[in-house]
């Protein structure tokens, strides 16, 4: 039994490019589909589109969370994804693990012939939409013998955003998140590490769905999908490459043309959600204080109730690699309790 991707009764969130609402494209991590069924099977057919790295597709079936290799060729594959299940009620979230080092195509599930699809429950009313990079998408998060420690040597296998304190609070919150948000990326283009070495960042990235030319044209995102009660801004770490100015000289050019573009994009991001609250921050990930600085010098200048400077306890200096799942863990308490601190936030406007 064939179940195709604009069925009604499935669920999505994330930023989806659904042009083609029979073979939706899954584009940012954490991004995903949820079905309630009946059958002891179920599978997904993909196809996948990879840039770099080894891609793994990430589900939970039944509250069991799986991983599972992609096939690299560009061809549409079926994935087992559950078999020989006990009888009764099943649902599964089919979920994007990581960042545009790939793509996927979904062209639908398929049950055994006798499968059902059931309704669900509707989403969470309140909505969380994180813009940064890496740790934002839980990269490297499942690394768990290198708790405060640099980077093992990796290609993919521990990345998942189900792990990233951005999805980690989200789920504290009970609210619907979009991360959109991407390894390497810094405010800039020309700086961070995304797309090397002509380098895209945040400014490029933000009003897209797809936006890594390696695997298909950019597309823009139609703002009007989705709307956020709470807009977290995670940017400022990976802008001291090539060139740590704002360490070097606080007040250079380079260090003053960074707030004015950082301080144009928080304002253009309050314009597109006059609602939202904003919570400018970055992470325990190791970086010079003088962002954060600059951070907290651009928040007060724009002086509005809605935006915040939010620091970790060990903001900056946490660790020298990714955010593992108990460093990710304690980001997102720390930041769950801030946003609760907020008051009566989620109120429709």
């Amino acid at each position: 039994m064939r179940i195709a991707p604009d069925n009604e009764l499935l669920q999505y969130s994330g930023r989806i490019d659904f042009e083609d609402r029979k073979a939706p494209l899954f584009v940012y991590a954490g991004s995903w589909v949820k079905i309630r069924f009946k059958g002891n099977y179920i599978a997904a057919e993909i196809t996948n589109h990879r840039s770099y790295a080894t891609n793994y597709l990430g589900c939970i079936l039944d509250g069991k969370q799986g991983k599972f290799v992609l096939v690299q060729d560009g061809k549409s594959h079926n994935y087992i994804l559950g078999s020989r299940l006990p009888e009764g009620e099943h649902e599964l979230l089919m979920f994007k693990r990581m960042d545009s080092c790939h793509f996927f195509t979904f062209h639908g599930f398929v049950l055994e012939e006798n499968g059902e699809i059931l309704p669900q429950e509707e989403k969470p009313n309140r909505r969380i939409e994180v813009f940064g990079d890496s740790v934002s998408c839980g990269e490297v998060s499942e690394a768990l013998d290198y708790v405060g420690k640099a980077d093992p040597k990796h290609d993919g296998e521990f990345s998942n955003s189900w792990y990233s304190y951005s999805w980690i609070t989200a789920r504290k919150l009970n609210a619907e998140l979009h991360i959109t948000a991407q390894g390497g990326a810094a405010l800039m283009d020309k700086t961070g590490w995304f797309r090397g070495p002509d380098y895209i960042g945040m400014e490029s990235i933000y009003n897209k769905i797809e936006y890594n030319p390696e695997i298909c044209p950019t597309k823009q995102w139609d703002f009007s999908l989705w709307t956020p009660h709470v807009v977290i801004l995670a940017i400022g770490q990976n802008d001291a490459n090539p060139e740590n100015y704002m360490a070097e000289d606080y007040s250079c050019e380079k260090s003053e043309n960074w707030r004015r573009r950082y301080r144009a994009f928080v304002n253009k991001l309050m314009g597109l959600y006059p609602h939202a609250q904003f919570i400018l921050t970055t992470t325990i990930l190791g970086h010079d204080p003088s962002w954060d600085k600059a951070i907290d010098e651009v928040c007060r200048e724009i002086a509005d109730s809605r935006v915040h400077h939010f620091l970790y306890s060990n903001n900056g200096c946490g660790t020298p690699g990714h955010i593992r799942i108990p460093e990710a863990e304690k980001m997102a308490e720390e930041l769950s309790t801030y946003i609760n601190s907020l008051g009566d936030i989620w109120n429709e406007k």
